[in-house]
């Protein structure tokens, strides 16, 4: 029996330029790094599919392992790793599955890195230091990556340190949905949102403007030479009796944000509700969250939480659903932007 021969399309009449048309279908497979394995196998969900069967071994070396169990030949990969504690590893095994994914000749290679490592270190503060956030997207590269998905990244110029497409994921509508649906009339009446931070700024007047509420800056000191010590100065706006959204991308230590809470109820604040994206809670950031100026605090599921980190009054949110669409939008050829109303 003879082999079936491709079909040739050679309508140039209509600008195609003449080849064989393959029947090769485009195939999304979702794999997953060790970090967040259900945040991953919720995104799978939500999509539709499930995780790439895949294994993951540590030698008593310390050396890591991975290996896809099936083949992912000429398929739209997207891999999903978290980069909470410890980073380096998580790192580690991301690089690692990347150049096991590009040796298995995935067509495309996407990394979902719903919190990017060492964002915070996106430019140089003093003299001799190192840019490791452009360092990391060079990693990513190197290793096979294709493309880059990140939710709501420190510095918007990280998008540029990637030699290739960034989409820049909001947890924005997440969390807007949250207060939309929680907050009481009464609440709304007396909102204001405020920035713990000048670097903020620009993110809390979009909040204030989607919650129509009034907005506050509080203006900070920090050392350079000593990490994790902030100082609040002074509060710009006004915040007595009112209800205080303060808003940012993440909570470390929790030092500038119970500060930042302190400050307000200080100057006469009838609640404090904090929201963040990126609940890294390094030590003693849980201790200092059940601070008693701080009244609830929202978070996403970018980065995993244990029970020990978790406490009364703390309110977890899943982004899967937001990660799913997104890959969803980039495997159609859709539009990212699109979901965020023009601003991704």
């Amino acid at each position: 029996m003879g082999r079936k021969k491709n079909t040739v399309d050679l309508d140039v009449a209509r600008g195609i330029a003449p080849g064989l048309v393959a029947k090769t279908k485009k195939r999304l497979v979702v794999a997953s790094g060790s970090s967040h394995p259900a945040l991953s196998q919720q995104v799978a969900e939500a999509l539709g599919t499930e995780i790439v069967p895949t294994e993951h071994r540590t030698f008593a070396s310390g050396e890591i392992l991975t290996r896809f169990e099936v083949s992912i030949r000429g398929c739209d990969a997207f891999l999903i790793q978290s980069f909470g504690p410890p980073v380096n590893e998580w790192l580690m095994e991301t690089l690692i599955m990347l150049d096991a994914a590009k040796r298995a000749s995935a067509k495309r290679i996407t990394v979902v890195a719903p919190y990017y490592p060492y964002s915070r270190q996106d430019k140089k503060g003093r003299g001799r230091e190192p840019i490791s956030a452009r360092l990391v997207a060079d990693l990513f590269k190197t290793a096979g990556a294709d493309r880059v998905m990140s939710v709501d990244l420190h510095a918007a110029q990280i998008q540029g340190f990637f030699d290739g497409p960034v989409d820049h994921l909001f947890a924005k509508p997440v969390l807007l949905e949250y207060f939309e649906r929680t907050l009481s009339a009464d609440d709304r009446a007396k909102l204001t949102v405020v920035s713990p931070d000048t670097g903020r700024v620009r993110v809390a007047d979009q909040w204030s403007d989607s919650l129509d509420a009034p907005l506050a800056i509080i203006h900070k000191r920090r050392d350079p030479n000593v990490a994790n010590q902030v100082t609040v100065n002074e509060i710009v706006g006004h915040v007595a009796g009112r209800v205080c959204l303060l808003v940012d991308d993440m909570i470390d230590t929790g030092g500038t944000i119970v500060k930042a809470a302190q400050a307000l109820k200080a100057n006469g604040a009838e609640r404090v509700i904090v929201a963040a994206t990126h609940a890294v809670f390094s030590a003693p950031a849980t201790e200092r969250l059940q601070d008693d100026a701080i009244d609830e605090v929202v978070v996403t599921d970018t980065i995993p939480l244990p029970p020990e980190k978790q406490f009364p009054g703390l309110t977890i949110l899943p982004i899967a659903p937001l990660l799913a669409r997104a890959i969803h939008e980039v495997f159609e050829d859709g539009s990212v932007t699109s979901m965020f109303d023009g601003a991704a």
